[in-house]
């Protein structure tokens, strides 16, 4: 199949019911749906309406989204929603991108317990910038900070990680003047990292002291206490990736950022080059290397690729965007208020137009002309076609 009209749909269409039965019994309910999910987006299954021009009379049909939040083709529309709600919380100062980054020792656990791991991941990395950036030392300030889960690689293996937007200062422990970072500089990296990988560790230690880890397969001897902290002792010593990136070029910069990462899925359609039945070749990036080396594809067996994908299926129900410090949700308005108060700073224009909903209407593409909904269809249901002339003439002679 050609790369321009490939999807990860097609791909599940086609060999999805082929990995269901082969790993009976290893794919759980929550991939299961989500597959089931994005093999029907967009088709007859979920329903959908017939448009017609008022100008021309052209007909098409469209189908129902499933919304599911791992599908490639829904989460474009979702992106746009939520950055139409965070283009208020815009601030005029720079912005900084920074990462936190597991080690392999704790990605293993991590996959096998996401809910609580995940979640300490989050935890631990907040605290880690909120403390740093209150020392006198270094900000001394009080940080808002925006989190998002990612946990693929290029290649779609499980590499768990946490990006940070993070506005350029923070509000003074008297909240009564705003405490600029240096231009090019927010907080040093390795003094996070020092602190994360501490933080982290004591968090997952607790988890396993109060029985809230699992094990399985090669991980099962890590159930018990010594096993555990013997596994962890490597990951106590080596340094912890935290990276921080140059401040972005202007509020449009982050938001440009913002729609590629916060609803980024683990691969997106554009990546997919080729599938023929047997494998699935996609487009890959190595973050290691730098020029035209960083960029190469990858060929991957078809259940090897629908493996990986839902290796990043989350928890019902999991938060992968939060929100701390300054813009945690219970006084961001007021938080926001204040810091553009003491930077003289004028109301934010919201100049963009409300985001559109995945079915929204879009102008008739013979002549531009207004589209209306004439029919609605509900699942596994095929619309009805347009009344033809002979029809008309029947129903006018009866």
């Amino acid at each position: 199949m050609p790369a321009s009209t490939l999807e990860v749909a097609d791909i599940f269409r086609a060999a999805g019911a082929g990995y269901r039965a082969a790993q009976a019994g290893h794919v759980s309910l929550a991939q299961l749906k989500v597959m089931a999910a994005i093999e029907t987006c967009r088709t007859a299954a979920l329903g959908g309406h017939v448009e017609a021009c008022d100008g021309c009379g052209h007909r098409r049909i469209a189908y129902n989204s499933c919304r599911d939040r791992h599908c490639p083709k829904c989460q474009g529309a979702a992106a746009r929603t939520w950055l139409a709600e965070r283009e208020a919380d815009l601030l005029p100062v720079g912005y900084f991108h920074v990462v936190f980054t597991l080690p392999t020792q704790v990605a293993a656990i991590a996959f096998q317990n996401k809910a609580a791991v995940y979640d300490l991941l989050f935890r631990a990395a907040s605290e880690t910038m909120q403390t740093i950036a209150a020392d006198p030392k270094h900000l001394g300030a009080k940080i808002g900070l925006t989190a998002v889960l990612h946990t693929w690689g290029s290649a779609l293996t499980h590499h768990p990680h946490v990006h940070m937007i993070v506005p350029g200062g923070g509000l003074s422990p008297d909240g009564a003047r705003w405490v600029s970072s240096r231009p090019a500089f927010l907080l040093p990296v390795r003094v996070l990292a020092k602190l994360f990988r501490r933080l982290f560790l004591v968090g997952l230690s607790a988890l396993h002291a109060a029985g809230r880890l699992v094990f399985f397969g090669g991980l099962a001897p890590l159930a018990e206490r010594q096993a555990f902290l013997r596994h962890l002792s490597p990951a106590r010593t080596k340094r912890w990736v935290v990276y921080a990136k140059a401040p972005f070029a202007g509020p449009a910069a982050v938001l440009a950022y913002l729609s590629r990462y916060t609803h980024r899925v683990a691969i997106s359609n554009r990546r997919l080059v080729a599938f023929d039945g047997a494998g699935v070749t996609f487009r890959t990036k190595d973050y290691r290397r730098d020029g035209p080396e960083r960029y190469g594809i990858t060929t991957l067996g078809t259940d090897e690729f629908i493996r990986r994908f839902l290796l990043h299926v989350l928890p019902k129900g999991f938060h992968r965007i939060r929100h701390y410090g300054l813009l945690a949700s219970t006084g961001r308005r007021a938080n926001l208020a204040r810091i553009r108060n003491l930077l003289a700073a004028p109301p934010p224009v919201i100049s963009r137009e409300p985001a559109l909903s995945p079915n929204r209407l879009t102008p008739c593409r013979c002549c531009g002309g207004r589209m209306t909904v004439v029919e609605i269809f509900g699942r596994f249901m095929q619309p009805r076609g347009p009344p033809t002339a002979s029809a008309s003439t029947r129903m006018r002679a009866t």
